[in-house]
This record gives structure tokens, C-alpha cells and sequence, in this order.
């Protein structure tokens, strides 16, 4: 069975990433939750914190584990051993920029597949600028992301905050 890469900055990891993980590791087999620690990203985490959390997220659930690389998604998969990389899709705009990844992935190598799945309903509106608006604002994401992920935004976006 195929090895497969999720990748995403997961800043933070919200309820729709686990969604989208839990259903694609029992359609794709093995699953690998990437950490992209990508430079032209503002993130409200370090890449250790994303790993920290997204970790502990997938802690419990058969055939997820968790990593984190630099560079190029397709290089990183491929040094992995990996051969398709999964990507949600919400929205027609998500579509639009995952087809031109992928047909710019293909460029780079032949040998790695994508694969993209809707999300659920109940998550196709979140976005992590929007939860973290939201708790920036004193709101309550409970519904959208774990626990540790919504504390940790309360704190950092707090201490922001003039």
C-alpha cells in the first residue's frame, strides 16, 4: 500500500485537518502528517510547537505519524519513500491553486501522485487566519480546533495584544 504524505503548516491544526487525516489514512493506508516549516509563511507557532501539538493530536490513531521537513514538499516525500501526497480541497479558490501545485509538482517529478478530498461540511469554512482572528478577538473556537491549540492561541495572541 502507498505511503502518504498530508502536508500543511498546521498553524494551527484545526478539527477539519484531523478530519481530513482520520479519513485519508483509511483510504490511503499510511499516513504522514508533515510539518511544512515553510519560510515564505508567517506562523503563529514555531515548526517544534506545530510538531508538539500535531503530535499529540495523532498520538492515538493507527497509521498517522507525524514529521516535519524544509524545502520542497515533492523532495521531501520522495526522500521519505513516500509516492502521493494528500490535500483538502473546500472551496472552487482551493481547487484552483492545489491544481497548479500539482501540475508544478509534476514538473519536478512524475513519481508522486496527488490526491485531493472534499472536506466536511462542517469544516469547509475554516481557515487558521480565521480561527486566530477569532480567538485574537476573545471568541471561542472550541468548535475548530483542540483544546491545547485554542489555550496556546490565547496565550500568544494575549501577550500580542496591547
Amino acid at each position: 500500500m502507498a505511503k502518504t504524505v498530508y502536508p500543511g503548516s498546521f498553524d494551527p491544526i484545526s478539527y477539519g485537518h484531523i478530519d481530513l487525516a482520520k479519513r485519508g489514512v483509511k483510504i490511503l493506508g499510511e499516513l504522514i502528517v508533515a510539518v511544512a516549516r515553510n519560510v515564505t509563511k508567517t506562523t503563529l507557532f514555531s515548526p517544534d510547537e506545530r510538531v508538539e501539538m500535531v503530535r499529540k493530536v495523532f498520538c492515538d490513531v493507527p497509521g498517522v505519524t507525524v514529521d516535519s521537513y524544509d524545502g520542497m514538499t515533492v523532495d521531501y516525500v520522495r526522500s521519505i519513500g513516500a509516492d502521493t501526497i494528500l490535500r483538502g480541497i473546500r472551496t472552487i479558490s482551493d481547487f484552483e491553486y492545489e491544481s497548479q501545485m500539482a501540475l508544478t509538482n509534476r514538473h519536478f517529478t512524475k513519481d508522486v501522485e496527488m490526491v485531493f478530498m472534499m472536506t466536511s461540511n462542517e469544516y469547509s469554512f475554516l481557515s487558521s487566519h480565521f480561527i486566530k482572528e477569532v480567538v485574537a478577538l476573545g471568541g471561542d473556537v472550541s468548535a475548530f480546533v483542540p483544546a491545547l491549540g485554542e489555550e496556546r492561541m490565547k496565550a500568544k495572541l494575549t501577550k500580542q495584544s496591547p
